[in-house]
């Protein structure tokens, strides 16, 4: 039985007109008027300014849940598969057990502390009326207009992990960490290798010695003697 990990970054999902997040109009690359994203893509910004945050997130995110798979996810969909997209076009292609690393954009939890695994809510973006985007997005996430503050255990979060925020069990980084070290090779498609999770699974394959590819247009270059580098995007990666 072929035991290959696959790891997906967001130039999996670009052939599906969504945006990178480092390119020029990257998801990274575009902030609020008032903040970068790397300021509000942040616990602290949600706590502390909801209005600003929610309506950044909706904007820069939530106007792509409509968007559909591409052949890629297609071909990933019964593929033991590790995502950093929050897209949901895996699960949309029909893929039943990959495991979404940095939450989905259709979910949402309670406002909790980070730790315990809790309940998981579709959020009703048809809810959102774009004519009233902030009170309606408050009402959403359930925060109090006046106070314009989330309450632990009663508000609501976008299930995404943030710039401030650590994998937990939520995200199931042990069930990810796990496929890890019993990979008997991975392939990495679409990543710049810029986050955490893509350390840990490159780690994890050398330590077991096991083959790597590397799937992107511009690869980045590894010091380890088993990657097989492919400079092309994943659509025809795999139709090879």
């Amino acid at each position: 039985m072929d035991n290959t990990l696959y790891i997906t970054g967001a130039g999996v999902s670009s052939e599906s007109g969504i945006p990178t997040f480092r390119g020029e109009d990257g998801l990274w690359t575009i902030g609020s008027e008032n903040y970068t994203p790397q300021e509000m893509a942040t616990r602290a910004m949600y706590q502390t300014n909801p209005v600003e945050f929610l309506s950044w997130y909706y904007h820069r995110f939530a106007t792509y849940r409509h968007h559909g798979p591409n052949d890629v996810h297609h071909w990933l969909a019964d593929k033991n598969l590790i995502t950093q997209n929050i897209d949901g076009l895996d699960g949309k292609a029909g893929n039943q057990n990959y495991i979404a690393i940095h939450g989905r954009l259709d979910q949402m939890t309670l406002f909790h502390e980070q730790g315990p695994v809790v309940e998981k809510f579709m959020t009703p973006w048809e809810a959102v009326d774009e004519n009233n985007i902030q009170e309606s997005l408050l009402d959403v996430f359930r925060i109090n207009p006046f106070s314009k503050t989330p309450l632990l255990d009663y508000s609501y979060k976008p299930f995404v992990l943030l710039f401030d925020e650590y994998y937990t069990d939520l995200y199931q980084i042990g069930e990810a960490q796990q496929r890890m070290y019993d990979a008997e090779r991975m392939v990495f498609m679409g990543t710049s290798f810029s986050v955490n999770i893509t350390q840990m699974a490159l780690r994890a394959a050398i330590h077991n010695g096991i083959e790597i590819d590397i799937v992107d247009p511009n690869p980045v270059s590894i010091a380890y003697d088993k990657v097989r580098y492919y400079p092309m995007k994943a659509s025809e990666y795999i139709q090879r």
